[in-house]
């Protein structure tokens, strides 16, 4: 492989074209004049703007195109697949206009799987795929330059949470930071909100970043900045043509969860939001206890030990006692909205280099989809027809089990490395409509990167170049594991049913060979998932009784042993070790390694609806149990009993704060309609008399003198807490604690485990 790395070096995964130095491509149109493409490109230290032709396109069958009203130019596309005809179109306008007609036609709307027309609905992934061109090619992660933007805001007294229609919400505080290090703070008391706005869109032309960045950027900085500014008619000019961003509605989803959020584009920057990097980050280690800014910073260490904290809710309060604390809050922020970026955003960057797509988009779009994206150019690039996807339909998954529950000591994990990509490699599984084998040689040549990547990481000796490595062979296993979930992806072009459920079924045979091979070899399994096996080692290869430690011969022979047993082309990782491991249920369980940290896994056991003293206990609880410390437990839930009847904890221990999706007249007349049952939270805002809308938060706790209430009947605003005549529902929370002790601590839940 070349010096000059990856880059360049298949046509199928990076494009045909090798040009360097893309930093973003915009669409424009003109009046009376043809649509063109705004180009910047990195030159040196300059960025330079120059512009292209752009002919939109849509692949159709040919008969479906005959009788369209809109000018184009078709040609033919070799190869059996049913869409064999690219039409041409004079500008973006037209393109629309006969994806208007076909839907009328054919009766089939373009994002209907069985439409017999395919249009991309984005001028610049349309651009993309027809020049080959992407984005970045010889740029490294550090040549992008990257600002981030925090900001807060006065709330006013009433409320718990800010809300920019409100005219005395003013945004208080902005920070800006960049990847050199840079940071300036604008404060409120050196200016007026409406020059605190100015100098904001003043810094961000100044410096002229590429990407811009923030922790809930989509649906709280951007949209709040935005409304303020239309207040005082600043016009947020953050384009690089001098341009306000663009909004309207966006969904992100990645695996289970689906976030619905105010997409912004910035003319020739991108929107990079780290809360979809930190939620696109746990749904593959699901070991996070929080989402927010604060949460993930803590999470992965980025936190200095001098960082400022205040409560969202005392924002306003700290500001008009000690404003300088939350310029500190804020600069913090911003840090570690950088740091973030920094480890999460790297390989989207890498994978940004293939793909046909925008960097933002990149950030945003289900990998399933960025697979669809590398097929549909190549096959375009190289002429030939594309096919129909798939029609779907269910079919059995992966293999997962549970063989022990409660406490097992000494647990090890052994990982497939790219289970289902390996069995499609080694047994030739690919999609029926591929004619062109391009689906295999790119997984191929991804994983043959990927290995080729991960040597260069392991051997280098600067630690900037271990990092670029580590990345770039991150970019490609995401894309490589991508491959199968394709399969069975709806909207794909290659998709295929039959090849899914065969490698989902060779999967589930492999696995159940592993289990009986553990078995027979004197381990013992604890859980399967999917690609991964928690188990005991055999005696042989565990401390003594008398606390001698192991064998580390046995352990080495053990695991060559049942690595070799492997089929060809399938390969084992052991990548954990953990002095106990705590299993609850499928996919929850809590693991304490050899130096004393845990880790929690699955919503049964840190599920965010707990009230904080309760997440508090079973966190308490798992520890106790994961350090053979049971006959602690009595005196864990005395404890927190003696807590609660003794009204020790601030309220914020015993609260809940719940985001308002309806205002909160909606949610009444849903109520009155009987569809929907009533619910604390919009009870609470509805009495308060004052104006709350969606997106608001509010906060509170539980009165009353019985265990069993109703919750929307005896409730009370958390800021209406007196800690001198203290109100709080003892025995309710109480109760509480009692199922949990039940459920994780007790008798019964120490006999069910056994």
């Amino acid at each position: 492989m070349s010096a000059k790395g990856f880059a360049e070096h298949d046509p199928a995964l990076y494009g045909a074209s090798a040009e360097p130095g893309l930093v973003a491509v915009e669409h424009e149109e003109r009046r009376g004049k043809p649509d063109r493409m705004a180009l910047f490109w990195r030159r040196g230290t300059e960025t330079v703007r120059e512009e292209d032709a752009f002919t939109p396109f849509i692949v159709a069958r040919r008969d479906v195109l005959e009788g369209c009203p809109v000018t184009h130019d078709a040609r033919p596309l070799g190869g059996r697949g049913p869409l064999n005809t690219l039409a041409l179109f004079g500008s973006w306008k037209e393109c629309a206009r006969a994806k208007t007609w076909m839907a009328s036609a054919t009766g089939f709307t373009a994002g209907n799987p069985e439409a017999p027309y395919l249009h991309l609905n984005d001028p610049v992934q349309q651009y993309l795929t027809s020049t080959g061109r992407t984005l970045f090619k010889g740029l490294e992660f550090s040549g992008l330059r990257r600002m981030q933007i925090d900001i807060e805001c006065f709330t006013t007294p009433g409320y718990e949470f800010c809300n920019a229609e409100r005219e005395g919400d003013a945004v208080i505080a902005v920070a800006l930071g960049d990847n050199t290090g840079w940071t300036e703070v604008l404060s409120g008391r050196e200016m007026s909100e409406k020059e605190l706005i100015a100098r904001t869109v003043a810094t961000v032309r100044e410096r002229d970043p590429d990407v811009i960045e923030g922790h809930n950027i989509f649906n709280f900085d951007l949209p709040y900045l935005s409304a303020r500014a239309r207040r005082y008619k600043v016009r947020l000019a953050l384009g690089r043509d001098g341009s306000a961003p663009a909004s309207r509605p966006g969904r992100f989803a990645v695996a289970e969860r689906t976030i619905a959020y105010t997409r912004f584009d910035v003319f020739g920057r991108h929107v990079v939001d780290t809360l979809f990097l930190v939620h696109a980050y746990d749904v593959t280690h699901r070991s996070l206890d929080g989402f927010g800014l604060k949460e993930a910073a803590l999470h992965f260490g980025l936190a200095p030990a001098d960082r400022a904290y205040i409560e969202g809710a005392r924002i306003a309060a700290e500001y008009r006692r000690a404003p300088e604390k939350v310029m500190r809050y804020v600069r913090d922020d911003v840090a570690e909205t950088r740091g973030l970026a920094d480890l999460l955003s790297r390989s989207v960057f890498y994978q940004t280099r293939m793909l046909p797509l925008s960097y933002q988009n990149a950030c945003v779009r289900g990998n399933a989809t960025k697979i669809d994206a590398l097929m549909v150019r190549e096959y375009l690039r190289r002429e030939r027809a594309l096919p129909l996807p798939d029609r779907a339909r269910p079919f059995a998954g992966g293999y997962t089990d549970v063989f022990a529950r409660g406490v097992v000591p000494n647990v090890h994990h052994c990982d497939i490395r790219s289970l289902y990509p390996s069995l499609m490699l080694a047994g030739r599984i690919a999609p029926r409509a591929d004619e062109l084998n391009v689906f295999l040689d790119m997984l191929d040549t991804l994983r043959t990167f990927r290995l080729e990547a991960k040597a260069r990481m392991r051997s280098g000796r600067a630690a900037d170049k271990r990092r670029h490595f580590d990345a770039l062979q991150s970019a490609f296993k995401v894309l490589i594991n991508s491959f199968y979930g394709y399969l069975g992806f709806a909207q794909g072009h290659f998709s295929d049913f039959d090849a899914a459920e065969e490698v989902t079924r060779r999967g589930r045979e492999l696995l159940g060979g592993m289990l009986e091979w553990l078995k027979k070899n004197g381990a013992r399994p604890v859980e399967l998932d999917t690609d991964g096996i928690y188990f005991v080692p055999p005696p042989r290869c565990l401390p003594g009784p008398d606390g001698s430690p192991p064998d580390p011969a046995a352990l080495d022979a053990f695991r060559r042993a049942f690595a070799d047993w492997l089929p060809e082309g399938v390969e084992m990782e052991f990548d954990g070790e953990y002095r106990a491991m705590y299993s609850y249920k499928m996919k929850n369980y809590a693991l304490l390694d050899f130096a004393g940290a845990m880790v929690i896994k699955g919503a049964a056991l840190k599920s965010r609806g707990l009230e904080p003293f309760q997440r508090d206990f079973v966190r308490e609880v798992l520890r106790l149990k994961l350090e053979g410390r049971d006959a602690e437990l009595g005196a864990l839930k005395t404890r927190f009993e003696k807590a609660l009847r003794e009204r020790e904890w601030p309220i914020e221990a015993l609260a809940r704060t719940e985001t308002l999706q309806d205002a909160p007249a909606t949610y009444a007349a849903k109520v009155q309609k009987k569809q929907r049952p009533r619910d604390a939270a919009y009870e609470l805002a509805l009495k308060s008399g004052r104006e709350y809308r969606a997106g608001d938060q509010v906060s509170y706790y539980i009165t009353g003198s019985k265990k069993s209430v109703a919750v929307h009947e005896n409730s009370r605003m958390m800021e209406d807490w007196d800690p001198e005549r203290r109100d709080e529902n003892v025995p309710y929370y109480l109760a509480k604690l009692e199922a949990l002790y039940a459920k994780f601590g007790g008798e019964s839940a120490q006999q069910e485990l056994l």
